[in-house]
Order: structure tokens, then C-alpha cells, then sequence
């Protein structure tokens, strides 16, 4: 009698394992889903709000950024004298 409680108790511990693997893995299929549909969304809608005559620029050249990247560290003194009027 206890063999067969044991049994039990045990195939019912591991299908509740099963059912709770196949359910999270259905779960996150189905976000996965909704996540691609926003996104797919999103791009369409970021495609139709740029204007017809936008400019596109599809190439920076690395020079260009290592030249906006470049750090400044202070200038030149410029020696000024204040007019009273």
C-alpha cells in the first residue's frame, strides 16, 4: 500500500515537472511572439512618419568619428580688457 502511495506521489510530482516545463517554455514562445510583433510595429511605424524627402545617410567614415569623438582639454588664453562706457 505505501509502494503504490509512493508511486503515485511520484508520478504525479513529475508530471507536474513536464506540465510546468512545457508551460513556461509555451510562455515564453508566445512572448517571444508579441515581442516580434511590436517590434515589426515599431519599424513600420518609424518608416511611415519619415518624410518623403529625408536624407539618409548610409556609410560615416571612421575619421569622421574619431574626429567628433576627440576630447578637448581646454583652448587657448584669450587676454581681454572691459570698455566702460
Amino acid at each position: 500500500m505505501i509502494k503504490l502511495l509512493f508511486i503515485l506521489l511520484g508520478v504525479g510530482w513529475l508530471l507536474g515537472q513536464l506540465i510546468r516545463y512545457f508551460l513556461r517554455s509555451k510562455l515564453a514562445q508566445l512572448a517571444r511572439q508579441f515581442n516580434e510583433a511590436a517590434m515589426e510595429q515599431q519599424r513600420a511605424q518609424q518608416h511611415a512618419s519619415k518624410p518623403k524627402d529625408a536624407v539618409v545617410v548610409d556609410f560615416v567614415p571612421k575619421d569622421f568619428e574619431q574626429k567628433r569623438n576627440k576630447k578637448v582639454e581646454g583652448g587657448e588664453y584669450v587676454d581681454y580688457e572691459e570698455v566702460k562706457e
